[in-house]
C-alpha cells in the first residue's frame, strides 16, 4: 500500500520551478533536469523516418537531483553571516529581491542523498522511456554502487517496469572492474586522472567575477560584510534549493551577466576535471573504455549482445564519454581566464542532474541501408559530428560502419596497453 501511494504521488504531483527558465540553464552540472538544447542542433529532426525502427537502446543515466557534495560548506558560511548581521538586516532598507532575508533563511539538505524532485525525475523518465520503447525490455539494470546512483535506478524501474518488477540491479565498483565504462574514475587504473585540476581552473576563474558581485551586494546591504565565499554560497543556494523544493529565492537575486560568469566557472570545472582541459588527452583516453563497449554492443562483436541496457552513474561517465568522441568540443580549449559565450561545452545541457545519454540503432526499409545510429542527449538528439561527411544533417545520425571507422582512435586503444600506461603514468 505504502509503495502504490508513493507511485500515485509521483505520476499526480506537477511541481512547477518558480524561475524563469533561463536561470535552469545557467547552473552548470548542478541544474534540475531540463531538455537540452544542443549546439548546431537547432535543424536537426526529432522523429525518424516513419520507416525506420528502434531495435537496440543503450542508456547511460546520471543519478537525479541531490544534496550538495562539498558545496555545503559555502552555504553553511552563507547562513552563519546573515545570522551574524540579524540586526543589520532587521534596521536596514531592503531591495524587493532580498526581502526574504527579514523571515531568515535556513539550509536544510543532507550531503549526496537524493531529494525528493530527483527521484520523481527518475520515476518519470522511467515511465517516459517505457511509453517510448515499449517493444524493448531486459532483466537486469547496471549501477555504479554510489547510494544515491543506486536508488535512482530504482526509482527509473519503478517507472519502467511498474511494481516487483523481475529486474536485477547489478552494482559495478573499482575494487572489481578496475576501469568501467559506469563507473566515473579509474583511480588507480589512471594514476594521473585528477580532479584537482578543475579546481584549480574554478579558483582562476572566480577571482574574475566573484569580486564583482560581492561588491555589488554589500553595496545593498551594508554591515552584513559578505565576502566571495558567501556570494558563491548564495549561488550554490540557489542551485540545491532548487533541487530540493523547485524554488529558491536566492536566484532572484542574480542579474543575467552574473549566471552567466557562474555557469562558465561550472563549464571549466568539468572540462578540465574529466573531459577536454584535463592534461595529456586523459580524458577523451579514459572515455574511451565506454566508447569500445558501445561499439562491441552495437556490432555485437563478442555475442549475446541485448536489445536494451539501462545503466547508471554519474556526470563524469557521460562527459567522459563525449570527450571521447570529439563531441561538445571547443577549439580553441576553454580558458580559465576568458569568458566564452559560444562555447559547445555547457554541461547545464550536457550533465544536468537526471541527465541521460541515450544511444539508438535503428534499421529502416527504404530510408537507409544497413543499420545506423542516433545519439539521443537529454531529450534532443546530439549530432554525431564524429561522423563527418557521413552524418546525416537532417537526423544528426550516421551509419554504424561510419560511427565504428570514425572512433578509430578508442578502437586502437585498450586498458593498460602502451598508450593507456603512457597517458596514466601506470
Amino acid at each position: 500500500m505504502r509503495t502504490q501511494a508513493i507511485l500515485s504521488l509521483l505520476s499526480s504531483t506537477s511541481y512547477v520551478l518558480n524561475i524563469t527558465h533561463n536561470v535552469l540553464n545557467h547552473l552548470g552540472s548542478i541544474s534540475p533536469y531540463h531538455r537540452a538544447s544542443h549546439h548546431d542542433a537547432s535543424e536537426i529532426k526529432s522523429n525518424l523516418p516513419v520507416d525506420c525502427t528502434v531495435d537496440q537502446v543503450m542508456l547511460m543515466h546520471r543519478h537525479g537531483s541531490r544534496g550538495p557534495i562539498g558545496e555545503h560548506r559555502y552555504i553553511e558560511q552563507l547562513v552563519q553571516t546573515l545570522h551574524d548581521a540579524t540586526d543589520v538586516i532587521q534596521k536596514v532598507e531592503l531591495p524587493h529581491e532580498l526581502q526574504f532575508l527579514r523571515a531568515g533563511y535556513n539550509f536544510s539538505q543532507t550531503p549526496h542523498v537524493l531529494t525528493i524532485l530527483g527521484r520523481k525525475e527518475l520515476f518519470d523518465h522511467g515511465v517516459e522511456f517505457a511509453l517510448k520503447y515499449p517493444h524493448l525490455t531486459t532483466d537486469v539494470i547496471l549501477s555504479s554502487d554510489s547510494g544515491r546512483v543506486i536508488e535512482s535506478a530504482r526509482w527509473f524501474a519503478l517507472g519502467f517496469f511498474g511494481l516487483d518488477p523481475d529486474v536485477r540491479i547489478v552494482t559495478v565498483n573499482s575494487k572489481h572492474d578496475p576501469v568501467s565504462w559506469i563507473t566515473p574514475a579509474p583511480g588507480p587504473a589512471c594514476p594521473k586522472f585528477d580532479y584537482s585540476y578543475g579546481k584549480q581552473a574554478t579558483s582562476t576563474w572566480s577571482k574574475h567575477y566573484l569580486p564583482v558581485i560581492t561588491d555589488r551586494l554589500n553595496m545593498l546591504l551594508p554591515g552584513v560584510g559578505f565576502t566571495e565565499d558567501d556570494i558563491h554560497g548564495a549561488l550554490f543556494a540557489c542551485a540545491y534549493d532548487l533541487a530540493s523544493h523547485g524554488t529558491s529565492p536566492w536566484c532572484g537575486i542574480f542579474r543575467p551577466d552574473e549566471l552567466a560568469d557562474f555557469e562558465y566557472e561550472r563549464d571549466i570545472l568539468m572540462d578540465a576535471s574529466c573531459a577536454y582541459t584535463l592534461p595529456d588527452n586523459i580524458g577523451p583516453l579514459v572515455g574511451t573504455v565506454f566508447v569500445n563497449k558501445l561499439i562491441e554492443r552495437l556490432t555485437d562483436s563478442k555475442g549475446g549482445s541485448r536489445p536494451l541496457y539501462l545503466e547508471f552513474g554519474h556526470d563524469v561517465t557521460i562527459l567522459l564519454a563525449l570527450s571521447a568522441l570529439g563531441l561538445a568540443k571547443d577549439d580553441p580549449p576553454l580558458s580559465p581566464d576568458e569568458l566564452r559565450p559560444g562555447r559547445k561545452f555547457r554541461v547545464s545541457e550536457l550533465t544536468p542532474f537526471a541527465a541521460n545519454m541515450v544511444w539508438e540503432k535503428f534499421t529502416c526499409t527504404s530510408s537507409y541501408d544497413g543499420p545506423q545510429i542516433r545519439l539521443i542527449l537529454n531529450d534532443a538528439t546530439m549530432p554525431l559530428t564524429i561522423c563527418g561527411q557521413g552524418m546525416d544533417p537532417t537526423f544528426g545520425t550516421c551509419s554504424l560502419d561510419t560511427f565504428v571507422n570514425a572512433n578509430h582512435y578508442s578502437t586502437s586503444i585498450r586498458f593498460r596497453d602502451k598508450t593507456w600506461n603512457a597517458t596514466c603514468g601506470v
